[in-house]
């Protein structure tokens, strides 16, 4: 082993905004001072009481991913174990996520758009 993952970047046009529906969402602390980042207009954290750490920055000419069209390709996702998918699929609407696929009933996941538009899914477990 060489590394350890620090972090998860994701590129967005408000990296405040997106912290804040992450951390609705995975709980934690926005914008926490760590010797690693300088925080600012154009960047953002997120420390999950995990010890997992999204960082979020700025693009001004942000183009979001439209899953699943080949030409803006989601570029990576993230599944979030939950144990209701009804009542995890209104809490992350609530917080400003989209429906991109909801599936069959009994399907065990569903995708969704983050603000910026990041797919993740909701995985029952």
């Amino acid at each position: 082993m060489i590394a350890e993952l620090q972090c998860v970047v994701l590129d967005c046009p408000d990296p405040l905004r997106l912290a804040g529906f992450y951390r609705s969402l995975l709980g934690g602390t926005v914008d926490k001072q760590d010797r690693r980042w300088a925080l600012g207009d154009d960047w953002s954290t997120l420390h999950t009481p995990s010890g997992l750490v999204l960082a979020f920055q700025r693009v001004h000419d942000y183009w979001p991913p439209r899953w699943p069209d080949p030409s803006r390709p989601q570029q990576f996702h993230l599944d979030f174990g939950v144990p209701d998918l009804d009542q995890a699929q209104a809490q992350v609407l609530a917080w400003g996520a989209a429906v991109l696929d909801e599936g069959p009933d009994g399907r065990g996941w569903r995708i969704y758009a983050d603000p910026a538009g990041h797919p993740f899914c909701l995985v029952r477990h």
